[in-house]
């Protein structure tokens, strides 16, 4: 029982440390003068993140690589498939988001070299260096096309107000209350992923599964919930047209940000399963994306239902191979 209680409160601890420290760092960069958008693509990018980040570093030095891992295959997964399709469920999505095409085939390459790494053999150091290089390029030509597009515009509105930055509310104003959310959430978020990790490692042992397959599953769709429960929200609210980009964005920043930072601090061993399975489960996932991107193409509720539909398929194909002999 303890098991599934440090495994919940673990992820429960994530969300919500995670949370006050991206609403924190927004506070901070604004004291500082740093532009929105600037903001946006990295502070709030980085931090709701930041789950992932810290179960996949905790997982790594305790000699849990198939969670560390399969965190963020899984979470790819989810996002391309789950993230995608429930809300086109509850209405159809339109894409309409400037910049998914550039966005879409840089997914695809990141992938591609992702993929090309794990089958070298454990990702090391130099794989992580090569990651984070590719993320920086990310960031800066995001930023610049971000520029183009509003000087295009042509619009002199107000100062994007940084009440809600990217979809984040309630950021502090006040000294205190900016560094209190910081220190909450850099002190709750390794405490969350120690609480996560013990258990997943424990629910691995007792229901005889890999840990690979728990990675993939249950720590990666409690580290997407945050992306499930915006894109519903947006949905309810009928403005779902964002939630491509999202979807996009974070995938770029779960194989550069996470894995990269990861192999820089420890080796990451692939497990076979994810080699032999998950990759190319998640390079399909991927491919799914880019019609949507390159041309714009609609998110009917038949596509959304397929889409989920997949991913319990997928849930189970995961569960059918990580059956530990």
């Amino acid at each position: 029982m303890m098991m599934y209680v440090y495994l919940v409160g673990g992820l429960v601890i994530l969300l919500v440390t995670g949370d006050l420290l991206v609403r924190g760092a927004i506070g901070l960069a604004e004291r500082f003068g740093i532009p929105p958008v600037v903001i946006g693509l990295t502070v709030v990018a980085f931090g709701t993140s930041a789950p992932e980040l810290v179960i996949s570093l905790k997982a790594a030095l305790s000699g849990a690589p198939g969670i560390a891992i399969g965190n963020v295959v899984g979470s790819n997964i989810a996002n391309s498939l789950l993230v995608l399709g429930l809300p086109a469920i509850i209405a159809a999505t339109s894409i309409s988001e400037e910049g998914t095409v550039r966005s879409s085939l840089f997914l695809i390459v990141v992938t591609l070299v992702f993929i090309a790494f794990c089958l070298d053999g454990p990702l090391n150091w130099f794989d992580g260096l090569v990651l984070l290089s590719l993320l920086t390029f990310f960031l800066v030509d995001s930023v610049r096309t971000v520029k183009r597009h509003r000087k295009r515009l042509a619009q002199n509105k107000a100062r994007q107000d940084l009440e809600t930055v990217d979809g984040i509310e309630g950021v502090p104003h006040t000294p205190w209350a900016t560094f209190g959310f910081l220190i909450i959430g850099m002190i709750g978020l390794p405490l969350g992923a120690r609480l996560t990790v013990d258990g997943a490692v424990a629910i691995a042992a007792a229901w005889g599964v890999t840990q690979a397959a728990i990675g993939l599953t249950v720590v990666a769709l409690g580290t997407s919930l945050p992306e499930v429960a915006a894109t519903l929200m947006a949905a309810f609210r009928r403005a779902g047209n964002v939630a491509l980009g999202n979807i996009i964005g974070s995938n770029v920043f779960n194989l550069l940000a996470i894995i990269g930072t990861t192999a820089v601090v420890v080796p990451i061993p692939v497990p076979e399963q994810i080699i032999r399975v998950d990759l190319w489960m998640m390079l399909l996932a991927t491919v799914i994306l880019l019609p949507f991107g390159l041309f714009h193409l609609r998110v009917t509720r038949l596509i959304g239902i397929l889409l989920v539909l997949a991913y319990a398929a997928y849930i189970n194909m995961v569960f059918h191979f990580g059956v530990v002999a």
